[in-house]
């Protein structure tokens, strides 16, 4: 993805962990959105060690193991996955990668598709949001609120 989205590119020339973290944002801005499970895999092929695994604003991140590619990780997770019965994708523009996590049975997503999926997702909760007057659609009661019991609420909320 850093190396196909253009916002991504540019900020990889300045620093890679910024193209990473922006990245790493909207996937879990995707993943809050879509309810889809999000794993991101970057390759540390070339460093040595372990790969080192976290999860971060319940994105799952792995950085590959010492001479094991992103590719290979990838694949190792699509058959992890599909054992369990689950409709996994795999976003990347690699056409030999995307032949082989089809040929497991996941589903490919090229970097651009993924890019226009997360772009319409952040356009759908703008419109929520403006729609919504910021009202939450995890509360249903809060839509039938008056203002005045919201703001009442909210301080009470808070302590105020």
């Amino acid at each position: 993805m850093i190396g196909s989205w253009p916002e991504l590119v540019e900020l990889a020339r300045i620093s890679l962990q910024d193209a990473r973290d922006r990245l790493l944002e909207r996937l879990a801005e995707y993943q809050a959105f879509s309810g889809r499970r999000v794993i991101v895999v970057f390759d540390a092929y070339k460093v040595p060690g372990l790969g080192a695994s976290y999860v971060q604003s319940k994105v799952e991140i792995h950085f590959t193991k010492e001479k094991e590619t992103a590719d290979e990780c990838i694949e190792r997770f699509v058959r992890e996955l599909s054992r369990r019965r689950r409709q996994i994708y795999v976003a990347t523009s690699d056409s030999v990668e995307q032949h082989v996590a089809f040929g497991q049975g996941a589903l490919r997503v090229s970097a651009r598709e993924l890019s226009i999926e997360i772009e319409q997702s952040r356009k759908e909760v703008k419109g929520m949001i403006e729609r919504d007057g910021a009202v939450s659609h995890k509360n249903p009661l809060a839509g039938k609120l008056s203002p005045d019991i919201r703001n009442l609420f909210e301080k009470w909320r808070r302590g105020q």
